[in-house]
């Protein structure tokens, strides 16, 4: 399991990390509440060519932005009560999308739409300003 512990100085270098290992369209971020998410997919929304502004979709759940080569799908499912309100905004139609993708945040609420597909990225807090992904 390929892992890197990083601070905030050098997140570029997790972010390449990650990219360098990307092995699925579905990336699914775990971690505890504050623990780095959100920067860490700034970031690589940033290396993958866009320009957009990256902004937590907490109220929105979803947030869409262009890259160079693909479009990127920013979910933040926190919010979601149940696989119920998942279905209301069309999450399958995102998952399936081959020309995207996907980073969610909070992904538990939806495993049984996930498919082989998916690689979750786990963000470790080791201390106040260093963190460790791991990557399966």
């Amino acid at each position: 399991m390929p892992r890197l512990s990083y601070t905030l100085d050098d997140i570029e270098s997790a972010a390449r990390f990650i990219l360098k290992n990307l092995k699925a369209s579905v990336l699914l971020f775990e971690g505890e509440m504050g623990s780095g998410k959100t920067t860490l997919i700034k970031e690589l929304v940033k290396q993958l060519g866009s320009s957009d502004e990256v902004v937590s979709p907490t109220f929105s759940i979803i947030n869409e932005y262009a890259a160079q080569e693909k479009k990127i799908y920013h979910f933040d499912l926190y919010r979601l009560k149940n696989m119920e309100e998942a279905y209301d905004f069309g999450v399958e139609e995102y998952l399936d999308d081959p020309q995207a993708l996907v980073l969610i945040e909070w992904p538990a609420i939806i495993a049984e739409l996930l498919s082989e597909n998916s690689q979750k990225i786990r963000i470790i807090v080791k201390d106040f300003q260093t963190r460790e992904v791991l990557i399966n």
